[in-house]
């Protein structure tokens, strides 16, 4: 089937790197999308009974316990509303793949992948192209992360009268807990956990701005390719996660999200009232390191007594990571400037 939309062209060289790097996150906290405090999406207070586990962010990771006593499942769901016609099928892969990054981050295993194709015609020749390479990229994913696919069928979702709209795709992934010999939930929270502790980022890290929250909010450009993104080695770099997680040797953990490392780690700090100090890499432009959204990567905090595993194992496992810092007791410093403390933030909402 034939593809309607030309690539787009971009150059992140085109795009001048910020001065101001406190001017951006001040100009990007009031989009809802990044900002910790979103008084719009925040459904969860008294929602769980799971908070008397005393964990400072149980609801964040969408976790429910079944009635039956029978355990604890997870759940999340993500969308892409541009950018879907350019390459249907990678952004399909890439959805399926942020969703999984998320759960793995939490402890979860995911089982089953579901997915809603919004304002698709399917009689047209675009539409067609579109839901097929969808239909291929979460096939493609559902089999390198052992995924039953929902149904096995696309839903569509499309009327004619409403007009043009932008094609949106949206997965839900679902998972199951693990719990202990007495059923007790065991969860890595993204909170970060305790002044001191180191946090890395594993991954690799580029020059990529494409799609991000950062290129569309701050600089007006919506027209980018989809990010940098290999799924085979997501396969990777999940399977390390997992392994660092039931080897004990990570305090938290979270993917680099909407908004990329610098709102990750912000959204991460506020559960507990914790800060970071990181440096970023001299080799990638800073408002890549800090906004970028490319794909691969997840940071994550370390005990001190169990840095020199952590490290050993990355070696061993050929996984990238990259020494960001430690966490503080609420200060936010980059690159040793400081930009204020994160019980501040959201003042400036």
């Amino acid at each position: 089937m034939k593809q309607e939309k030309e690539a787009i062209e971009f150059n992140i060289e085109s795009i001048p790197v910020p001065e101001d790097i406190n001017e951006v996150i001040m100009s990007l906290m009031v989009n809802p999308n990044l900002s910790p405090l979103n008084y719009f999406n925040d459904f969860t207070e008294g929602s769980s009974d799971l908070t008397m586990q005393n964990d400072d962010s149980i609801s964040e990771s969408g976790i429910f316990k079944l009635d039956n006593g029978g355990g604890f499942i997870s759940m999340t769901t993500h969308a892409m509303h541009h950018h879907l016609e350019l390459d249907p099928q990678k952004a399909a892969e890439i959805l399926v793949s942020r969703a999984t990054r998320k759960m793995i981050c939490y402890g979860a295993r995911p089982v089953a992948v579901s997915a809603m194709l919004y304002h698709i015609n399917f009689s047209d020749v675009n539409g067609n192209y579109i839901a097929s390479g969808v239909k291929t990229g979460i096939e493609n994913a559902a089999k390198v992360y052992d995924l039953k696919i929902s149904d096995r069928k696309i839903r569509f979702d499309y009327f004619g009268a409403h007009g043009t709209q932008t094609p949106t795709l949206i997965v839900t992934l679902m998972g199951v807990m693990p719990t202990d010999a007495k059923h007790n939930l065991t969860l890595l929270t993204p909170g970060l956990k305790k002044k001191g502790h180191n946090i890395f980022l594993m991954g690799r890290t580029s020059d990529d701005i494409a799609t991000s929250d950062y290129l569309e909010f701050y600089h007006g450009i919506t027209d980018s390719p989809l990010p940098q993104f290999d799924l085979q080695f997501e396969v990777k770099l999940l399977q390390a996660t997992k392994a660092l997680i039931e080897k004990g040797l990570l305090s938290s953990a979270g993917p680099v999200a909407k908004g990329g490392l610098f709102f990750s780690l912000l959204r991460s700090g506020w559960l507990n009232g914790l800060g970071f100090d990181i440096t970023t890499a001299a080799e990638t432009r800073i408002d890549s390191f800090l906004f970028g959204e490319s794909m691969g990567r997840i940071f994550v905090t370390v005990d001190e007594d169990k840095e020199d595993d952590f490290v050993d194992f990355l070696y061993e496992s050929k996984v990238p990571f990259f020494t960001l810092g430690h966490v503080t007791k609420g200060e936010i410093r980059i690159d040793d400037e400081s930009y204020g403390y994160i019980d501040k933030m959201s003042e400036n909402i």
